[in-house]
């Protein structure tokens, strides 16, 4: 009799210990089954991918022809826009903005001071070095004829 009682406990604590991994089993066979078709049928398009990737990485980007310059108008133009965006705006309240803004506007003004022939150094510089060198190159345009701050 001892032993049907253990054996009946032994069962009881095992279904017990055993329930909540069913339970689990049966909630997530959707998904469980889902993942299993993705990953069956889903390896060509997985080895598809990774043959597009290597192709273009393994593709010569210096070969390339370099994007056309932009024109002097377009030049002007954008540095007013981000001459304004610099002083005003998400800038004033967002150091990762205002950090993008400058390297947009330094890019620019490094491409209208080499469309006109003007030394800058602003790739070179940092810093307080870097602001004066901004406003050095601002005059220089400004003195070649360029308004960049149109109020």
């Amino acid at each position: 009799m001892a032993i049907s009682h253990i054996v009946v406990l032994a069962t009881a604590l095992l279904a017990l210990l055993c329930l909540p991994c069913a339970v689990a089993v049966v909630v997530c066979a959707d998904e469980l089954v889902a993942r299993r078709t993705w990953t069956r049928h889903g390896r060509r398009e997985i080895r598809a991918l990774r043959c597009l990737e290597r192709d273009l990485t393994s593709a010569d980007l210096e070969s390339r022809p370099p994007a056309p310059e932009p024109d002097m108008a377009e030049l002007v133009a954008d540095l007013r826009r981000l001459n304004r965006q610099r002083r005003s705006g998400p800038t004033r309240h967002s150091a990762t903005w205002l950090a993008a803004v400058l390297e947009a506007y330094d890019e620019r003004l490094e491409l209208a001071s080499r469309h006109l022939g003007l030394d800058e150094h602003l790739a070179q510089l940092e810093g307080m070095d870097r602001e004066i060198e901004r406003v050095r190159v601002e005059g220089l345009l400004h003195a070649a004829g360029l308004r960049l701050r149109t109020a």
